[in-house]
């Protein structure tokens, strides 16, 4: 791995921010690579108000969306809501949807099919609407990109209004109301928020022109929460704002269906990293495993024994997900071994009997082994679907532009996205997705990189610094926990390998130069059991993160381990 050290800010303005906020240089430090530079800003990110949400009509089109719902409302008209099958779309679905029946009983959900109607906008999902006479259809985190089918729709008398938060085309679809704060000509002051938050912007349209206040949409901000940590937007701006919010909804009053969940985990309190790693991908086995439309379910439902009883269905999906996943993994690193790929700078596989619905969390498996931009294919019908992600610093959809010309159809975003091709165009696409990555990518970028906030000594681990560091959360891109770097540590000598078969690193650490044994810290490096020769025997420098350990009712500072070095043979 490659260490980078972050600029230092001047340090006139840590003292300044220092003096401001009455705390330690290296918290004003943290704070400053944060872009916060005075005390308003810091009173925004350490306490997260709902009043720093935007006002929803700065969004291009809402004024339209809002006016075609009334409308609809007014005519008694039947209106669907559509949503992707990942944890973004879905949890969209159902806070929209739960919104507008709260008040209004003529809306049906409807999610697509991923494996019979694929990613977006469907014609089947069309053709639904008009046999079951919806005439308004809200399309959420997709659709910007359906121009065809928004056409389709058209003229079978069925209005769109699409809330999408991916990049459009040169042209949007021509739809009542496109709102997506990607927009070329959208100046709303915002622009990262997930699907699920351009759908509670809408909701919060609606809502104020009935007098509601944002305090009264603060119960649907638990799903707001779970999509921002999905689909690993930037934790900054509004997306922090709700993000803070949602997390207090889901660990003091969460919905039924987050609540049979939590229940299944026994987990007291959540953060956001627990949502992406264990309420996410339980949302999402539902939509890759069987149909998304389970997990609207499990999300709408208000009694708690229903509830469970979803949950419980939702729980042997992810169970058969996760079996699925390490088998096909296992097959497609032996196909990059088996045609001498291993050296490449992309890893593009396929077999057509893979199973659709993982080939994504198989992409991120190939990358833990071979760090590049990385393409998982499988058969869809009579064409090839993929899910393609990256890794830091390379724009992956960028990547596709470059080889449109074998493509049927993309979308998605700088480090995943989604793809159909020809068959017979595979190959070309794979050598042609090679060369431009070659071509455009920093070959740095092929060694991960950790980030490392600042360098620190032993003696400045502290609960205090704990205490401070913690109200730095929710996490996430943007506002990622803050990793130090400490040089010149020793183990006490009873260092160990832990876990199956010795794959994480336990020890404790002091420093050699300006401490004792007695100042050493509990460390823990997962997945770092290969270093402990290293440990034993050298001073080392290490990278880390603060953690808490709890054990016997217990709590203890410790390091939790990225990395470690001979001292002195890091590169910067």
């Amino acid at each position: 791995m490659r260490w980078t050290i972050k600029p230092k800010p001047e340090q006139a303005q840590i003292d300044a921010l220092s003096t401001i906020l009455k705390v330690e240089d290296l918290v004003a430090q943290l704070l400053l690579q944060r872009g916060i530079t005075n005390y308003e800003d810091a009173k925004r990110f350490f306490r997260p108000q709902l009043s720093d949400l935007h006002d929803p009509f700065l969004m291009k089109d809402m004024d339209k969306a809002v006016e075609r719902i009334d409308k609809a409302i007014a005519n008694q008209e039947n209106i669907l809501i559509f949503g992707d099958y990942d944890v973004d779309g879905t949890t969209a679905v159902a806070l929209v949807s739960s919104y507008l029946e709260s008040s209004y009983p003529n809306v049906a959900t409807y999610i697509p099919d991923r494996y019979n109607e694929g990613y977006g906008v469907s014609y089947q999902g069309i053709d639904f609407a008009e046999d079951n006479g919806f005439s308004l259809i809200i399309a959420l985190d997709c659709g910007v990109k359906a121009i065809d089918k928004v056409e389709y729709a058209r003229e079978k008398g069925i209005d769109f209004i699409i809330c999408d938060h991916h990049r459009p085309g040169n042209e949007l679809p021509d739809a009542v109301a496109v709102l997506d704060p990607k927009r070329a000509d959208c100046s709303y002051p915002y622009d990262e928020l997930c699907g699920c938050g351009v759908g509670f912007k809408l909701i919060q349209a609606l809502g104020s022109k009935k007098g509601e206040t944002i305090e009264d949409l603060v119960p649907y901000l638990d799903l707001v929460a779970t999509a921002i940590g999905a689909d690993i937007v930037p934790i900054t701006g509004e997306n922090r704002v709700m993000a803070y919010w949602g997390l207090q909804v889901i660990n003091q009053e969460p919905r039924a269906g987050f609540k049979a969940i939590i229940n299944q985990i026994k987990k007291q309190v959540l953060t956001i990293t627990d949502v992406v790693f264990i309420i996410a991908p339980r949302i999402n086995a539902a939509g890759r495993m069987e149909h998304g439309q389970h997990a609207v379910n499990l999300l709408k439902e208000t009694d708690l024994e229903r509830a469970e009883f979803f949950a419980a269905e939702i729980e042997k999906y992810n169970t058969d997900r996760r079996n699925l996943d390490q088998i096909i993994a296992q097959e497609a690193l032996l196909q990059i071994q088996e045609n001498k790929e291993e050296e490449g700078f992309t890893s593009v596989v396929y077999n057509e009997t893979w199973h659709k619905g993982v080939i994504g969390i198989v992409a991120s498996r190939l990358i833990e082994t071979y760090y590049r931009p990385t393409l998982v294919f499988t058969k869809s019908g009579n064409k090839l679907a993929a899910s393609a992600r990256s890794i830091k610093g390379f724009d992956v959809y960028e990547a596709l532009e470059g080889c449109s010309d074998t493509i049927e159809q993309f979308g998605g975003h700088m480090y995943a996205a989604g793809l159909t091709l020809l068959e017979e165009n595979y190959e070309a696409f794979k050598a042609k997705f090679e060369e431009v990555v070659a071509k455009t990518m920093d070959p740095n970028l092929m060694s991960p990189e950790i980030m490392v906030d600042a360098i620190i000594g032993i003696d400045q681990i502290t609960p205090k610094l704990m205490r401070i560091i913690k109200q730095f959360a929710p996490f996430g891109p943007g506002n990622m926990t803050p990793i130090f770097m400490a040089e010149n540590l020793r183990d006490t000598g009873y260092a160990k390998v832990v876990g199956q078969e010795g794959k994480h690193l336990k020890c404790k650490l002091f420093d050699k130069n300006n401490g004792s044994k007695r100042s050493a810290i509990d460390a823990i490096g997962f997945n770092l059991g290969k270093h402990l020769p290293t440990v034993l025997d050298k001073t080392v420098s290490a990278v880390f993160t603060l953690d808490e350990n709890e054990w016997q009712g217990n709590i203890a500072l410790q390091m939790k381990l990225k990395d470690l070095k001979e001292h002195d043979s890091y590169q910067f």
